[in-house]
């Protein structure tokens, strides 16, 4: 994408090109990363070309990644490993043992990772036990951005953001936690060097310099998380404004500027930057969850129209919407969905409401969890291609959570949130508060309807300790 110096969208200007995960039964979600390497030279290529015809001189590149996953690569810098996703679940038996080996409490306090299969820790034993010849042979373990641009430039560069969300960071000392590697199957220098965080590159390889001469010379900032990027983007900078973003999963997240922060239980905490740190919830239940329903239900015509018609939990159905396990505030990847309460009355609408109304119920936890140590904030902004396209949704999560939501109307938040982040940090920009953000449509809560998904929440909490047995959790939402 290629934004002005207001940080609008260049429109006819820009490429998206889908990419595969493969997904095994064992619970493996891998990505061939030079198949994505492949791909992103392929769109940067077509940037190139439209910044050419139109003349223009790009000021700097910043990136926004997904955080959390990582892949290997040998001494001449080829994978060892494809990139292994953050919704790869076959470490399960490697968290376990982790939580024996070190206090799991501790960890999370200092890391704002729990000890879960999403991040980079219990993954690499469980590569070191299933993959010992490639480990031996892997002499770097990085994230795809790393890799990229590793490839591109020849030069190693990390951003805070990215190393904070891996689960080795320590969020209040800056630097990687020394806990955590002395029970890893990793060394020191196998990681980004701490000295080059968030430090640009500015020239390229002879071929890529060659192949993108407008984007040679200019600076290159390390990706940032997609998260960080998206409140970026979407205006949340501040704790005055929650970020609520649903899209295949979904996430709420809050900026706070300061020294060190204390950690809730049940949330994570990752980096912006030096300055800035980021704490959420995020759920793998999101915007698969709607489509999960939409497939595989006879759904009438008009379905959400009908259902803004209906009062909240009308269905009578309990549902916990656990299709892909579920992280925040369980961090429980074994859990699975289920739904109690059908009878021969019920309908496909029913199922429908029950479903987007228990993934609005995840985001009341979520909410709670954060306010029970933040402010509640003004207004909560919302964006993700699922929520986005569903009025009603929106509306439930207003309900839901009891506070004014916003639709944000960037179209692409987290990739002007990277453009922000690195014309920030070129100082090109002194900061964010002048900046505006587009926003569309604001649903106020109905004070009745939050009631009511209240006592919906204690009634999906007895289900869920009815199956899965009792959580921390549901005291601390109360």
């Amino acid at each position: 994408m290629l934004f002005d110096a207001a940080f609008t969208q260049v429109d006819n200007c820009g490429i998206q090109r889908p990419f595969d995960k493969v997904a095994t039964p064992d619970g493996g979600v891998e990505i061939d990363p030079r198949a994505l390497f492949d791909l992103t030279v392929e769109c940067l290529d077509a940037l190139h070309g439209q910044v050419t015809a139109l003349g223009i001189h790009p000021a700097a590149l910043g990136a926004s990644a997904f955080w959390h996953s990582f892949l290997g690569i040998d001494k001449d810098g080829e994978p060892t490993t494809n990139i292994i996703h953050l919704f790869d679940t076959r470490s399960g038996a490697q968290v376990e043992e982790l939580k024996r080996r070190v206090d799991a409490v501790a960890v999370h306090a200092r890391t704002g990772a729990v000890i879960h299969t999403s991040y980079w820790p219990a993954k690499l034993m469980w590569l070191a036990a299933n993959r010992a010849e490639a480990c031996a042979r892997t002499v770097a373990w990085l994230s795809f951005p790393e890799y990229f641009l590793r490839r591109i430039t020849g030069q190693w560069r990390n951003s805070m953001s990215m190393a904070s969300g891996s689960g080795l960071w320590n969020q209040h000392l800056s630097c990687y936690d020394e806990e955590m590697l002395s029970v890893l199957p990793i060394r020191r220098e196998q990681l980004a060097p701490i000295e080059t965080l968030d430090q640009p590159v500015t020239g390229l390889t002879p071929e890529f310099a060659a192949r993108w001469p407008l984007l040679h010379g200019i600076p290159w900032l390390p990706a940032s998380g997609d998260g960080a990027c998206d409140n970026i983007g979407s205006g949340c900078s501040t704790p005055d404004r929650f970020a609520l973003m649903v899209g295949t999963s979904g996430a709420m997240r809050v900026v706070i500027r300061d020294e060190r922060v204390e950690i809730p239980e049940g949330i994570w905490c990752y980096r912006i930057d030096a300055k800035r740190f980021i704490l959420g919830g995020a759920i793998s239940n999101g915007g698969d969850v709607f489509k999960w329903a939409t497939r595989t239900l006879n759904l009438p015509p008009q379905a959400e129209a009908q259902i803004e018609r209906r009062a909240p939990g009308c269905h009578h159905l309990s549902m916990l919407p656990f299709f892909a396990g579920e992280r925040s505030p369980y961090w429980r990847p074994d859990i699975r969905a289920a739904i109690l309460g059908l009878s021969l009355s019920t309908t496909p609408l029913d199922i429908l409401q029950a479903t987007l109304e228990a993934v609005a119920l995840r985001f009341r936890q979520i909410y709670k969890l954060l306010t029970g140590r933040f402010a509640a904030p003004k207004e909560i902004i919302a964006s993700g291609g699922a929520l986005l396209h569903s009025d009603v949704w929106r509306r439930m999560m207003a309900d839901a959570i009891g506070r004014r939501v916003v639709t944000c109307l960037e179209r692409e938040a987290s990739g002007r949130g990277a453009a922000m982040l690195a014309a920030e940090q070129l100082k090109l920009i002194s900061g964010f508060d002048s900046l505006s953000t587009a926003l569309g449509d604001a649903f106020e809560p109905h004070p009745e309807n939050t009631a009511i998904y209240a006592s919906l929440l204690d009634r999906d909490d007895a289900l869920f300790s009815a199956v899965y047995g009792d959580s921390p959790v549901h005291s601390l939402v109360r």
